[in-house]
């Protein structure tokens, strides 16, 4: 017998009644019958109960003690059977209990209810949070997707290789973890916001195709699907490969991952959908768009361009239509205040009513003409409406692709029991700075232009697209990728039009610049962000449910104390005072 367990408290059966066993784990529950007391004991595999008839044993035992038991091992009475649990037809009569770690009378909160309890509470006392079983099974769940992904990868050709942690600081889109060096006065080393450099250098120095399991550091705000300051993603590279190449490996690692996971669900097959980027932000007002939701926005700004209908004067117009059989006044009341809350002026809607007469308050601004135009339009049919979004070019996408999300989500409309994936392609390579109006690069500056120099020399920077791409699954953006430009003069160019020198590039980007002239493949890439994906798999709204030890929206460790105060030796020994 083992000096703590022979067994887990989920292994034994029907079938091991009369064996002399010993348990070790967690006090999840006492319960005191008089002269009877059973406890429930968990670890990490399951739960088993136990029977004490001797009320010594438990002496200085409270709930989320950690003991040791041995003892017969006995069948349950059928009626005191539990069917949920898999050790339900079995208990433990208990002869001895050794105490290995006390736990205070009193927790925090109750162990099952940790999820209901306040964030900053749970993260302070993680450690207790991460014994309740459904995130316990999270973190379990999380190290099952890492596995699998890694064994997908290796089947594929690729290597895993680990690259450099400190590392110089690179402008990729937010902000960079400094961290001083005390051997090189005045200089520091960055955090790597991603790989990106290195997982570029692999394939120059004739890796065929590269993977890890990557973490990354970004100095951001937390969102519901954002870690603030460390997360992890699937980087990959692939040499001699097009966008195409990238798409069927993405698309055969992440669908046999989610139909692994979650067999249940349905999930898109390969080839997932493209849609170009210009075409997502008009017909789904998003880049992440949630495929789920059938709702589909037109553009009406031609429609309207000879409507004498004042708020909607030479401005972009959307509009969605929606069956709204059996809603009632307040519904339109409170997409309208939904609306305002979101900063938007108002919602304008028409109704279509018996005989396809139209009601609402644009209908007396369009002819007879134009009512049937719009019927055709939208093929509306009795009991539908159609909800109008106006607003400047810069913001009328976002509001009408947010208005067609509540839309979906009061109408009842979103499938949940897919999961829906999607490329995004054909991003804009510049956009204008909107402080500056300078051009400036919109996505991944090593990004390949679509047409190269050819496009860089005779198109208007604005009309060049890039082989820039994302991935996305319910709305969840996973991924960023690109094929790479991996051509000096390419570089050059397309930098200089966003304002950088050569002398920029040689300095800010020296070891790619300089390892292209060299002999340098055509390379492509993405990340699908590992954070993301589990927390689609394990349903959970927050990414902070799938990470052990999360940092809190405002980027703190409330746990370990981070960020905290240092002394000032070591600050001297870092050549670093604080202002």
């Amino acid at each position: 017998m083992g000096k703590y367990r022979t067994h887990h408290c989920n292994e034994l059966k029907k079938s091991d009644v009369g064996q002399n066993v010993r348990l070790a784990g967690w006090v999840d529950t006492i319960r005191d019958h008089g002269g009877v007391v059973f406890i429930d004991l968990r670890d990490h595999y399951g739960i088993t109960q136990i029977v004490v008839n001797d009320s010594t044993l438990l002496a200085d035992i409270n709930k989320e003690s950690v003991i040791s038991v041995a003892g017969l091992l006995r069948e349950r009475a059928a009626e005191a059977a539990n069917p949920k649990l898999a050790t339900g037809e079995i208990e433990l009569q208990a002869e001895s209990i050794s105490l290995l770690g006390s736990s205070l009378n009193q927790l925090p909160f109750e162990i099952g209810d940790s999820k209901i309890t306040r964030e900053d509470i749970r993260l302070k006392y993680r450690y207790l949070d991460l014994r309740n079983p459904e995130v316990h099974r999270n973190i379990i769940i999380r190290c099952e997707i890492v596995n699998y992904l890694r064994k997908k990868m290796r089947e594929l050709g690729f290597l895993e290789i680990h690259t450099p942690i400190l590392t110089s600081s690179s402008p990729e889109g937010a902000r960079d973890y400094l961290v001083p060096s005390r051997k090189h006065h005045g200089k520091f080393y960055a955090l790597p916001q991603a790989p990106q450099q290195f997982k570029q250098l692999l394939m120059v120095s004739g890796f065929d195709r590269y993977f890890q399991i990557a973490p990354c550091f970004r100095d951001e705000d937390a969102r519901a699907d954002r870690s603030p300051g460390e997360f992890y993603q699937l980087d990959f590279e692939m040499a001699f490969a097009t966008q195409e190449d990238v798409f069927t490996t993405a698309e055969n690692v992440l669908y046999d991952t989610f139909f692994h996971f979650a067999p249940e669900k349905k999930i898109s097959p390969a080839p997932f959908v493209r849609i170009p980027y210009a075409e997502a932000m008009m017909k789904y007002g998003s880049d992440k768009p949630d495929l789920r939701n059938p709702l589909i926005i037109e553009d009406l700004t031609g429609f309207f361009a000879d409507v004498d209908f004042a708020p909607f004067r030479d401005k972009p117009v959307r509009g969605i239509a929606i069956d709204c059989t059996g809603q009632p006044n307040s519904f339109y009341d409170k997409m309208n205040a939904f609306a305002v809350d979101i900063g938007m002026k108002g919602l304008g809607y028409i109704t279509a009513k018996e005989a396809m007469t139209l009601k609402g308050p644009i209908v007396k601004f369009l002819s007879t003409a134009k009512q049937a135009e719009l019927i055709e339009k939208f093929s509306l049919q009795e009991n539908m409406a159609v909800f109008f979004i106006s607003d400047s070019i810069k913001q009328v996408n976002g509001f009408a692709g947010q208005i067609r999300a509540e839309l979906a989500k009061r109408l009842d409309l979103i499938e949940s029991d897919s999961y829906q994936f999607c490329y995004v392609i054909d991003y804009p390579m510049y956009g204008i700075n909107e402080d500056s109006g300078a051009i400036e690069f919109t996505h991944n500056p090593f990004s390949m232009p679509q047409g190269e120099m050819d496009a860089l020399l005779n198109l208007d920077p604005l009309e060049i697209k890039a082989y820039q791409y994302d991935i996305v699954c319910n709305g969840v953006e996973l991924s960023s990728g690109a094929v790479r430009n991996h051509r000096p003069d390419v570089m050059v160019k397309a930098f200089e039009i966003a304002g950088y020198t050569r002398e920029d590039i040689e300095t800010k980007f020296s070891a790619l610049f300089n390892a292209f002239h060299y002999g340098a493949p055509p390379h492509a890439g993405m990340a699908p962000g590992l954070d993301r994906i589990v927390m689609l798999l394990t349903g959970q709204e927050s990414i902070r449910e799938v990470i052990a030890f999360p940092l809190n929206s405002n980027a703190e460790d409330i746990l370990m104390g981070a960020p905290g105060e240092v002394t000032e030796q070591q600050l001297r020994e870092v050549h670093i005072k604080v202002r």
